[in-house]
């Protein structure tokens, strides 16, 4: 499978979760996480599938394009080894839903990442609440859920209670 093709799978497997998840907590209280900002077009596509819920942003600096970034009082600069413990502190176990585009092309460093940061996510999520995640994360309470309709398996991941 080329290159083209496993980002076309990933792009269109992290949009048929997100929406799907959206669609799930709909109705739940709590903040919705997105770990990483990037270029700005996940949390874009977020805030028009989720108006109204309150997404707060984790990043080390933001790089986004203007109009895919959010409001100063939205995102939660610096090492997600800090921030992470921080927002647990600051909303405790209340994320609704959480995402996170891991993304590098090391697969093994990718990894390496799910693995250390999978203990500090997992306290953030609200009972009933999801996870979406590029790679494979790493939970103790948290299951893989089904994917919906649309998502290639191993291009996406969903997690919850």
């Amino acid at each position: 499978m080329s290159r083209l093709d496993i980002f076309i799978n990933r792009m269109v497997s992290q949009r048929a979760c997100l929406n799907h998840a959206a669609a799930l907590t709909a109705n739940k209280a709590g903040p919705v996480f997105e770990l990483g900002l990037g270029n700005g077009r996940t949390y874009h596509h977020m805030v028009e599938i989720m108006p109204g819920r309150d997404i707060f942003v984790f990043e080390r600096a933001v790089a986004s394009n203007p109009d895919s970034t959010p409001p100063d009082d939205r995102l939660m600069l610096g090492d997600v080894y800090d921030t992470l413990p921080a927002a647990l502190a600051r909303f405790g176990p209340t994320a609704s839903l959480v995402h996170a585009d891991l993304g590098g092309h090391d697969l093994a460093k990718n990894d390496a990442f799910a693995r250390a940061i999978s203990p500090l996510v997992e306290p953030m999520l609200a009972k009933g609440g999801l996870m979406v995640s590029s790679d494979k994360m790493y939970f103790d309470g948290l299951k893989e859920v089904a994917l919906p309709d649309g998502a290639v398996p191993g291009r996406c991941f969903i997690y919850g209670h």
